[in-house]
Protein backbone atom coordinates (compact mmCIF):
# COMPACT_ATOMS: atom_id res chain seq x y z
CA UNK A 1 0.00 0.00 0.00
CA UNK A 2 1.64 3.53 -1.01
CA UNK A 3 1.77 5.78 1.39
CA UNK A 4 -0.73 8.48 1.65
CA UNK A 5 0.48 12.25 0.80
CA UNK A 6 -0.94 15.81 2.17
CA UNK A 7 -0.70 18.69 0.14
CA UNK A 8 1.10 21.52 1.77
CA UNK A 9 0.73 25.79 0.28
CA UNK A 10 2.55 28.25 1.20
CA UNK A 11 1.38 32.39 1.02
CA UNK A 12 4.42 32.92 -0.99
CA UNK A 13 4.67 29.97 -3.18
CA UNK A 14 2.19 28.38 -5.84
CA UNK A 15 4.11 25.27 -6.04
CA UNK A 16 2.42 22.24 -4.24
CA UNK A 17 5.03 19.91 -2.83
CA UNK A 18 3.42 16.22 -1.75
CA UNK A 19 5.17 15.07 1.48
CA UNK A 20 4.90 11.25 2.68
CA UNK A 21 2.32 10.88 5.58
CA UNK A 22 4.78 10.50 8.41
CA UNK A 23 2.36 8.59 10.41
CA UNK A 24 3.17 5.85 7.62
CA UNK A 25 6.66 6.20 6.23
CA UNK A 26 9.91 4.80 7.64
CA UNK A 27 11.60 6.62 10.40
CA UNK A 28 15.12 6.48 11.14
CA UNK A 29 17.10 7.31 14.83
CA UNK A 30 20.44 8.67 14.18
CA UNK A 31 22.21 5.48 14.92
CA UNK A 32 19.72 3.56 13.21
CA UNK A 33 20.46 5.58 9.95
CA UNK A 34 24.03 5.54 10.70
CA UNK A 35 23.92 1.37 10.38
CA UNK A 36 21.85 1.61 7.68
CA UNK A 37 24.46 3.82 5.12
CA UNK A 38 27.16 1.32 6.39
CA UNK A 39 25.16 -1.18 5.60
CA UNK A 40 24.31 -0.18 1.75
CA UNK A 41 28.02 1.02 1.67
CA UNK A 42 29.22 -2.61 2.08
CA UNK A 43 26.57 -3.63 -0.05
CA UNK A 44 27.43 -1.46 -2.55
CA UNK A 45 31.35 -1.20 -2.58
CA UNK A 46 31.78 -5.21 -1.55
CA UNK A 47 34.69 -6.23 0.79
CA UNK A 48 36.45 -2.87 0.18
CA UNK A 49 37.09 -0.50 -2.58
CA UNK A 50 40.95 0.75 -4.34
CA UNK A 51 40.97 4.21 -4.37
CA UNK A 52 44.03 6.79 -5.43
CA UNK A 53 44.88 9.80 -4.58
CA UNK A 54 47.47 12.37 -2.66
CA UNK A 55 47.91 12.38 0.94
CA UNK A 56 47.23 15.67 2.97
CA UNK A 57 46.88 16.31 6.36
CA UNK A 58 48.97 13.11 7.77
CA UNK A 59 48.82 12.91 11.51
CA UNK A 60 49.56 10.45 14.29
CA UNK A 61 47.21 10.50 16.87
CA UNK A 62 48.00 7.80 19.76
CA UNK A 63 49.11 4.79 17.48
CA UNK A 64 46.57 5.48 15.27
CA UNK A 65 46.70 7.80 11.71
CA UNK A 66 44.60 9.69 10.00
CA UNK A 67 44.97 11.78 6.90
CA UNK A 68 42.72 12.67 3.79
CA UNK A 69 42.99 11.53 0.00
CA UNK A 70 42.65 14.50 -2.37
CA UNK A 71 42.13 14.72 -5.98
CA UNK A 72 42.42 17.99 -7.65
CA UNK A 73 39.45 18.13 -10.21
CA UNK A 74 38.95 21.11 -12.46
CA UNK A 75 40.52 23.53 -9.77
CA UNK A 76 38.48 22.16 -7.13
CA UNK A 77 39.62 19.30 -4.83
CA UNK A 78 37.89 16.07 -4.04
CA UNK A 79 38.75 14.80 -0.59
CA UNK A 80 37.58 11.49 1.79
CA UNK A 81 39.12 10.82 5.14
CA UNK A 82 41.28 7.94 5.81
CA UNK A 83 42.00 6.17 9.19
CA UNK A 84 44.51 3.92 9.46
CA UNK A 85 44.58 1.56 12.18
CA UNK A 86 47.41 0.73 14.62
CA UNK A 87 47.28 -3.05 13.49
CA UNK A 88 47.08 -2.40 9.94
CA UNK A 89 50.39 0.13 10.43
CA UNK A 90 51.93 -2.70 11.87
CA UNK A 91 51.40 -5.35 8.88
CA UNK A 92 52.01 -2.15 6.17
CA UNK A 93 55.40 -1.50 7.69
CA UNK A 94 57.81 -4.09 6.56
CA UNK A 95 56.25 -3.59 2.87
CA UNK A 96 56.81 -0.03 3.29
CA UNK A 97 60.16 -0.85 4.15
CA UNK A 98 61.59 -2.88 1.74
CA UNK A 99 60.53 -0.50 -1.03
CA UNK A 100 61.98 2.46 0.74
CA UNK A 101 58.74 3.84 0.79
CA UNK A 102 57.36 6.48 4.15
CA UNK A 103 53.75 7.44 4.47
CA UNK A 104 53.33 11.51 4.32
CA UNK A 105 52.08 14.32 3.20
CA UNK A 106 52.41 15.10 -1.16
CA UNK A 107 52.40 10.89 -1.74
CA UNK A 108 50.31 9.61 -3.85
CA UNK A 109 49.04 6.15 -2.72
CA UNK A 110 46.89 3.47 -4.24
CA UNK A 111 45.26 1.91 -0.48
CA UNK A 112 42.32 -0.46 -0.48
CA UNK A 113 39.64 -0.11 2.27
CA UNK A 114 36.08 -0.22 3.33
CA UNK A 115 33.49 2.79 3.70
CA UNK A 116 32.70 4.14 6.82
CA UNK A 117 30.51 6.24 8.49
CA UNK A 118 31.74 6.98 12.17
CA UNK A 119 28.74 7.56 14.23
CA UNK A 120 30.08 10.16 16.66
CA UNK A 121 30.84 12.40 14.16
CA UNK A 122 29.05 11.72 11.26
CA UNK A 123 31.91 11.87 9.03
CA UNK A 124 32.91 8.83 6.45
CA UNK A 125 35.92 7.47 6.54
CA UNK A 126 38.07 5.49 4.11
CA UNK A 127 39.56 2.39 7.10
CA UNK A 128 42.64 1.39 5.20
CA UNK A 129 43.52 -2.29 5.30
CA UNK A 130 46.50 -2.51 2.29
CA UNK A 131 48.22 -0.55 -0.14
CA UNK A 132 50.20 -0.90 -3.52
CA UNK A 133 53.55 0.62 -3.29
CA UNK A 134 53.97 0.09 -7.09
CA UNK A 135 51.56 3.04 -7.60
CA UNK A 136 53.59 5.08 -5.58
CA UNK A 137 56.65 3.63 -7.00
CA UNK A 138 55.25 4.39 -10.43
CA UNK A 139 53.97 7.71 -9.96
CA UNK A 140 57.67 8.86 -8.59
CA UNK A 141 59.30 7.59 -11.80
CA UNK A 142 56.64 8.88 -13.97
CA UNK A 143 57.03 12.56 -12.60
CA UNK A 144 61.25 12.29 -12.56
CA UNK A 145 60.64 10.93 -16.38
CA UNK A 146 58.65 14.08 -17.35
CA UNK A 147 60.94 16.47 -15.27
CA UNK A 148 64.42 14.72 -16.95
CA UNK A 149 62.43 14.88 -20.56
CA UNK A 150 61.20 18.88 -20.21
CA UNK A 151 65.43 19.54 -19.18
CA UNK A 152 67.00 17.45 -21.92
CA UNK A 153 64.61 18.64 -24.37
CA UNK A 154 65.77 22.45 -23.50
CA UNK A 155 68.98 21.19 -22.99
CA UNK A 156 69.80 21.62 -19.16
CA UNK A 157 70.36 18.19 -17.75
CA UNK A 158 74.06 18.64 -17.70
CA UNK A 159 74.60 22.49 -18.09
CA UNK A 160 75.86 23.12 -14.43
CA UNK A 161 78.34 20.05 -14.97
CA UNK A 162 79.91 22.85 -17.24
CA UNK A 163 80.82 24.64 -14.44
CA UNK A 164 84.62 24.76 -13.49
CA UNK A 165 85.49 24.06 -9.90
CA UNK A 166 87.66 26.53 -8.26
CA UNK A 167 91.15 24.46 -7.60
CA UNK A 168 90.89 25.07 -4.07
CA UNK A 169 87.31 25.70 -3.41
CA UNK A 170 87.07 26.58 0.33
CA UNK A 171 83.93 29.09 0.19
CA UNK A 172 81.15 26.47 0.24
CA UNK A 173 77.35 27.59 0.71
CA UNK A 174 75.82 25.25 2.18
CA UNK A 175 71.89 24.53 1.49
CA UNK A 176 70.38 22.08 4.35
CA UNK A 177 68.38 21.88 7.05
CA UNK A 178 70.59 23.15 10.01
CA UNK A 179 71.07 22.04 12.74
CA UNK A 180 70.05 18.37 10.67
CA UNK A 181 72.64 15.29 11.04
CA UNK A 182 73.51 16.15 7.75
CA UNK A 183 74.68 19.28 8.56
CA UNK A 184 76.33 17.87 11.73
CA UNK A 185 78.03 15.02 9.54
CA UNK A 186 79.26 17.86 7.09
CA UNK A 187 80.74 20.42 9.40
CA UNK A 188 82.30 17.66 11.30
CA UNK A 189 83.74 16.24 8.39
CA UNK A 190 85.25 19.23 6.99
CA UNK A 191 86.41 20.46 10.25
CA UNK A 192 88.77 17.58 10.56
CA UNK A 193 90.59 17.66 7.57
CA UNK A 194 92.20 21.21 8.78
CA UNK A 195 91.91 22.96 6.06
CA UNK A 196 90.37 26.96 6.54
CA UNK A 197 86.77 26.24 4.96
CA UNK A 198 84.30 28.79 4.97
CA UNK A 199 80.75 27.95 5.02
CA UNK A 200 77.79 30.19 3.98
CA UNK A 201 74.38 28.13 5.48
CA UNK A 202 71.01 28.74 4.31
CA UNK A 203 68.66 27.17 6.22
CA UNK A 204 66.12 25.26 3.84
CA UNK A 205 63.67 22.58 4.81
CA UNK A 206 64.28 19.57 2.93
CA UNK A 207 61.28 17.40 2.82
CA UNK A 208 57.52 18.86 3.34
CA UNK A 209 55.33 21.16 1.61
CA UNK A 210 57.56 24.18 1.61
CA UNK A 211 61.05 21.84 0.95
CA UNK A 212 61.04 23.18 -3.18
CA UNK A 213 60.16 26.75 -2.56
CA UNK A 214 63.08 26.85 0.43
CA UNK A 215 65.80 24.82 -1.69
CA UNK A 216 65.53 27.27 -4.39
CA UNK A 217 65.49 30.31 -2.24
CA UNK A 218 68.98 28.35 -0.78
CA UNK A 219 70.20 28.46 -4.03
CA UNK A 220 69.23 31.48 -5.02
CA UNK A 221 71.11 33.39 -2.09
CA UNK A 222 73.80 31.36 -2.32
CA UNK A 223 74.43 32.79 -5.67
CA UNK A 224 74.14 36.44 -4.92
CA UNK A 225 76.38 36.08 -1.31
CA UNK A 226 79.23 34.14 -4.28
CA UNK A 227 80.80 30.95 -3.49
CA UNK A 228 83.28 28.33 -4.78
CA UNK A 229 80.64 25.63 -4.75
CA UNK A 230 77.55 25.08 -3.94
CA UNK A 231 76.28 22.01 -1.41
CA UNK A 232 73.10 20.86 -1.13
CA UNK A 233 72.12 18.07 1.58
CA UNK A 234 70.04 16.51 3.17
CA UNK A 235 69.95 12.88 5.81
CA UNK A 236 68.94 9.54 4.70
CA UNK A 237 65.32 8.05 4.86
CA UNK A 238 62.48 6.66 2.85
CA UNK A 239 62.59 6.88 -1.00
CA UNK A 240 59.42 9.64 -0.66
CA UNK A 241 61.29 11.34 1.55
CA UNK A 242 63.01 12.69 -1.84
CA UNK A 243 59.93 13.93 -3.96
CA UNK A 244 61.04 17.61 -3.52
CA UNK A 245 64.26 16.68 -5.43
CA UNK A 246 62.53 15.64 -8.10
CA UNK A 247 60.55 18.28 -8.40
CA UNK A 248 61.05 20.86 -12.07
CA UNK A 249 61.57 23.72 -9.84
CA UNK A 250 64.40 22.34 -7.52
CA UNK A 251 65.95 20.55 -11.01
CA UNK A 252 65.92 24.04 -12.83
CA UNK A 253 67.13 25.92 -9.70
CA UNK A 254 70.42 23.68 -9.74
CA UNK A 255 70.33 23.50 -14.04
CA UNK A 256 70.63 26.95 -14.36
CA UNK A 257 72.57 27.96 -11.04
CA UNK A 258 75.50 30.03 -12.47
CA UNK A 259 77.89 28.22 -9.59
CA UNK A 260 78.81 24.75 -9.73
CA UNK A 261 76.48 22.52 -7.31
CA UNK A 262 77.29 19.07 -5.56
CA UNK A 263 74.36 17.18 -3.92
CA UNK A 264 74.21 14.74 -1.04
CA UNK A 265 70.92 13.93 -0.57
CA UNK A 266 71.63 10.83 1.80
CA UNK A 267 70.72 7.75 -0.40
CA UNK A 268 73.00 4.96 -1.48
CA UNK A 269 70.56 3.21 -4.06
CA UNK A 270 68.11 6.31 -5.10
CA UNK A 271 69.24 8.81 -7.62
CA UNK A 272 66.76 12.13 -7.99
CA UNK A 273 66.30 14.53 -11.03
CA UNK A 274 68.29 17.17 -8.26
CA UNK A 275 71.48 14.24 -8.37
CA UNK A 276 71.08 14.39 -12.64
CA UNK A 277 71.45 18.12 -13.23
CA UNK A 278 73.93 18.66 -10.34
CA UNK A 279 78.05 18.88 -11.68
CA UNK A 280 78.50 16.66 -8.70
CA UNK A 281 76.46 14.32 -6.80
CA UNK A 282 77.46 12.19 -4.10
CA UNK A 283 75.64 9.79 -1.98
CA UNK A 284 75.79 11.35 1.47
CA UNK A 285 76.68 15.26 3.32
CA UNK A 286 79.85 13.10 4.91
CA UNK A 287 80.79 12.14 1.04
CA UNK A 288 79.95 16.18 -0.29
CA UNK A 289 82.79 16.82 2.47
CA UNK A 290 85.20 14.36 1.56
CA UNK A 291 84.93 15.10 -2.27
CA UNK A 292 86.03 18.79 -0.95
CA UNK A 293 88.68 17.75 1.35
CA UNK A 294 90.00 15.65 -1.40
CA UNK A 295 90.52 18.45 -3.70
CA UNK A 296 91.96 20.90 -1.51
CA UNK A 297 94.39 18.12 -0.48
CA UNK A 298 95.12 17.30 -4.00
CA UNK A 299 95.92 21.16 -4.67
CA UNK A 300 98.06 21.07 -1.45
CA UNK A 301 99.58 17.56 -2.37
CA UNK A 302 100.52 18.92 -6.08
CA UNK A 303 101.95 22.15 -4.59
CA UNK A 304 104.20 20.85 -2.20
CA UNK A 305 104.95 17.86 -5.33
CA UNK A 306 106.21 20.85 -7.37
CA UNK A 307 108.02 22.35 -4.41
CA UNK A 308 109.76 19.20 -4.18
CA UNK A 309 110.71 19.13 -7.41
CA UNK A 310 111.45 22.93 -7.86
CA UNK A 311 113.94 21.73 -4.40
CA UNK A 312 115.06 18.77 -6.14
CA UNK A 313 116.28 20.68 -9.31
CA UNK A 314 117.93 23.34 -7.36
CA UNK A 315 119.34 21.23 -5.60
CA UNK A 316 120.63 19.82 -8.92
CA UNK A 317 121.63 22.64 -10.53
CA UNK A 318 123.60 23.99 -7.13
CA UNK A 319 125.45 20.58 -7.06
CA UNK A 320 126.44 21.04 -11.10
CA UNK A 321 127.56 24.26 -10.72
CA UNK A 322 129.83 24.05 -7.62
CA UNK A 323 130.89 20.82 -9.23
CA UNK A 324 131.60 23.11 -12.42
CA UNK A 325 132.74 25.71 -10.26
CA UNK A 326 135.19 23.76 -8.11
CA UNK A 327 136.60 22.34 -11.71
CA UNK A 328 136.94 25.44 -12.81
CA UNK A 329 138.74 26.86 -9.56
CA UNK A 330 140.99 23.84 -10.04
CA UNK A 331 141.85 24.67 -13.45
CA UNK A 332 142.51 28.45 -12.57
CA UNK A 333 144.86 27.13 -9.87
CA UNK A 334 146.72 24.78 -12.18
CA UNK A 335 146.77 27.55 -14.53
CA UNK A 336 147.85 30.57 -12.33
CA UNK A 337 150.73 28.11 -11.08
CA UNK A 338 152.00 27.23 -14.12
CA UNK A 339 151.74 30.64 -15.41
CA UNK A 340 153.46 32.09 -12.06
CA UNK A 341 156.02 28.95 -12.67
CA UNK A 342 156.44 30.29 -16.06
CA UNK A 343 156.56 33.92 -15.24
CA UNK A 344 159.30 32.88 -12.28
CA UNK A 345 161.23 31.11 -15.14
CA UNK A 346 161.23 33.99 -17.52
CA UNK A 347 162.24 36.33 -14.61
CA UNK A 348 165.13 33.97 -14.11
CA UNK A 349 166.16 33.93 -17.49
CA UNK A 350 165.96 37.69 -17.37
CA UNK A 351 167.94 38.09 -14.61
CA UNK A 352 170.42 35.86 -16.13
CA UNK A 353 170.23 38.14 -19.04
CA UNK A 354 170.25 41.17 -17.15
CA UNK A 355 173.36 40.23 -15.41
CA UNK A 356 175.01 39.00 -18.63
CA UNK A 357 173.92 42.24 -20.14
CA UNK A 358 175.72 43.98 -16.51
CA UNK A 359 179.18 42.29 -17.89
CA UNK A 360 178.29 43.69 -21.67
CA UNK A 361 177.60 47.00 -20.30
CA UNK A 362 181.26 46.86 -18.14
CA UNK A 363 183.00 45.64 -21.14
CA UNK A 364 181.46 48.42 -23.48
CA UNK A 365 181.75 51.46 -20.94
CA UNK A 366 185.74 49.60 -20.92
CA UNK A 367 185.38 49.91 -24.46
CA UNK A 368 183.79 53.59 -25.24
CA UNK A 369 186.47 55.10 -21.98
CA UNK A 370 189.11 53.52 -24.59
CA UNK A 371 187.54 54.71 -27.19
CA UNK A 372 187.36 58.28 -25.53
CA UNK A 373 190.88 57.98 -24.44
CA UNK A 374 191.37 57.45 -28.23
CA UNK A 375 189.13 60.44 -29.22
CA UNK A 376 190.78 62.62 -26.84
CA UNK A 377 194.13 61.54 -28.22
CA UNK A 378 192.98 63.00 -31.28
CA UNK A 379 191.34 66.01 -30.55
CA UNK A 380 192.14 68.79 -32.23
CA UNK A 381 192.50 71.26 -29.34
CA UNK A 382 195.21 68.37 -27.86
CA UNK A 383 197.12 68.56 -31.03
CA UNK A 384 196.98 72.34 -30.92
CA UNK A 385 198.24 72.00 -26.95
CA UNK A 386 201.45 69.72 -28.54
CA UNK A 387 202.35 72.52 -31.07
CA UNK A 388 199.94 71.41 -34.41
CA UNK A 389 198.43 73.81 -35.91
CA UNK A 390 195.36 73.88 -38.62
CA UNK A 391 194.96 75.95 -41.45
CA UNK A 392 191.54 76.83 -43.37
CA UNK A 393 190.33 79.30 -46.13
CA UNK A 394 188.17 82.23 -45.24
CA UNK A 395 185.40 79.84 -45.69
CA UNK A 396 186.43 77.28 -43.31
CA UNK A 397 187.25 74.77 -45.63
CA UNK A 398 190.49 72.73 -44.24
CA UNK A 399 193.79 72.92 -46.29
CA UNK A 400 194.68 69.58 -47.62
CA UNK A 401 196.86 70.23 -50.50
CA UNK A 402 199.10 73.23 -52.09
CA UNK A 403 196.96 72.16 -54.87
CA UNK A 404 193.66 73.94 -53.46
CA UNK A 405 195.48 77.41 -52.66
CA UNK A 406 196.60 80.37 -55.26
CA UNK A 407 198.68 83.00 -54.36
CA UNK A 408 196.94 85.88 -52.67
CA UNK A 409 194.40 82.97 -50.93
CA UNK A 410 193.84 84.35 -47.29
CA UNK A 411 194.20 81.15 -44.74
CA UNK A 412 193.53 81.12 -41.35
CA UNK A 413 195.56 79.40 -39.25
CA UNK A 414 194.35 78.07 -35.81
CA UNK A 415 197.05 77.57 -32.81
CA UNK A 416 196.72 76.79 -29.64
CA UNK A 417 195.62 80.37 -28.16
CA UNK A 418 193.98 81.67 -31.14
CA UNK A 419 194.02 82.32 -35.02
CA UNK A 420 196.70 83.51 -37.45
CA UNK A 421 195.62 85.26 -40.73
CA UNK A 422 197.88 84.96 -43.39
CA UNK A 423 198.02 85.34 -47.36
CA UNK A 424 199.28 82.96 -49.73
CA UNK A 425 202.82 84.58 -51.42
CA UNK A 426 204.39 81.17 -52.58
CA UNK A 427 203.57 77.38 -52.48
CA UNK A 428 206.70 74.78 -52.24
CA UNK A 429 205.79 71.56 -53.11
CA UNK A 430 207.48 68.60 -50.55
CA UNK A 431 210.55 66.71 -52.71
CA UNK A 432 209.69 62.78 -53.51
Amino acid sequence: MAPQSTVVTSAHQSTLVLMPDADLSPTFTVGELTDAINAQLKSGFGGGVWVTGEISGYRDQGQHTYFSLVEDIDGKKAMVNVALFANVKRNLRPMLASNRLELQDGTKVRVFGTLDVYAPSGRLSLKISDLDPRFTLGDITASRDRVRNALTVEGLLRRNAEHSIPTVPLRVAVVTSIGSAAWHDFTVELGSSGFGFHLLAFDARVQGDQAEEMVIAGISAAVEHGADVIAVMRGGGARNDLAAFDTEGIARAIATCPLPVITGLGHEIDTTIADEVAHTALKTPTACAGWLIERVQRFVDDTESRWTAIAERVSFELAGHADRLESRASRVVTRTNSAIERSAERLRSRQDRLARTSVTLERIEMSMMERERRLALLDPARLLERGWTMTTTLDGRPVMSIADLSQGDELVTRVADGTVTSTVTATTPEEQ
